[in-house]
């Protein structure tokens, strides 16, 4: 069980990495993009991806409960987003029993925050305002660092 927690920890830091890129110095006109029609724009998704977490931790704590959050600010969602992570993998990282199974925790909340912060991306670009791409495989990710001073990217695209 150990190993599974610690492979969850790996990719809530993977998810703080990515995150913390697609979110990093993007803010008005950026947070309110409308890409039209029913589209989420990015500060909506980044406030969704904390009541992702969110409810990770609820999970995990056997309280499971669902609270959707309008999104305030892009400053505000962003440390939410870092926030959140940090309380869900200070969880993990604890000897508290998870009362739901570790394969759940992955496949509903943090596999979907994972989609979203892509959706981030791409919006990002349609936006005008591109990240840029990044082998991820080689990026200095390790678990418990999830605030929002990350390492800098190895190897980025041009």
């Amino acid at each position: 069980m150990r190993e599974k927690r610690e492979m969850l920890r790996h990719t809530v830091a993977t998810l703080a990495y990515r995150g913390g890129k697609s979110i990093r110095g993007a803010a008005d006109p950026v947070a309110n993009f409308s890409a039209g029609g029913t589209v989420r724009t990015p500060l909506e998704i980044l406030a969704h991806i904390g009541d992702l977490i969110e409810w990770a931790l609820a999970m995990a704590k056997g309280k499971e409960s669902w609270i959707e959050r309008k999104g305030v600010s892009w400053e505000t969602e962003s440390a939410r987003f870092h926030a959140c992570l940090k309380s869900f993998d200070e969880y993990l990282a604890s000897d508290e029993e998870l009362a739901a199974p570790v394969e759940r925790l992955f496949q509903g909340p943090v596999a979907d925050a994972l989609t979203h912060v892509g959706q981030i991306a791409l919006l990002r670009r349609l936006a005008e305002s591109p990240i840029r791409g990044e082998n991820y495989s080689v990026a200095e990710i390790e678990a418990g660092r999830t605030g929002q001073e990350q390492t800098a990217a190895r190897r980025e695209f041009d």
